[in-house]
């Protein structure tokens, strides 16, 4: 999805709900996401995370993709996954786990 407000590099923002991550974009602007999961993928860290706010091209239950790393200074970044094979997996694996934790509830 090619949409100038979906941050394509962003630095994470400490925020006091653990919940909420604010990113800033590439243009200045802050926009809060909602952690859905953390999930590990081919020795990657990746976040699902659904914008509070929609964005522009996005529908409610849509979820964006972001490969998380440590910078330099120490400060995790988020990056906006574009490889829809790696998104595809990072999804199915969080699937798995859905329906693994709903099978050990039962």
């Amino acid at each position: 999805m090619a949409d100038e407000k979906i941050p394509e590099s962003i630095e994470h923002m400490v925020d006091d709900n653990d919940d909420v991550v604010t990113l800033m974009s590439a243009n200045g602007e802050e926009i809060d996401f909602v952690e859905i999961a953390g999930i590990a993928y081919r020795g990657n860290f990746y976040a699902i995370l659904q914008p509070v706010e929609l964005l522009d091209g996005m529908e409610e239950d849509e979820a964006l993709v972001f490969k998380v790393t440590r910078g330099k200074d120490g400060e995790d970044k988020f990056e906006v996954e574009l490889d829809d094979t790696v998104i595809d997996a990072v999804f199915a694996e969080y699937n798995r786990l859905l329906d693994e934790a709903e099978g050990e509830g039962k």
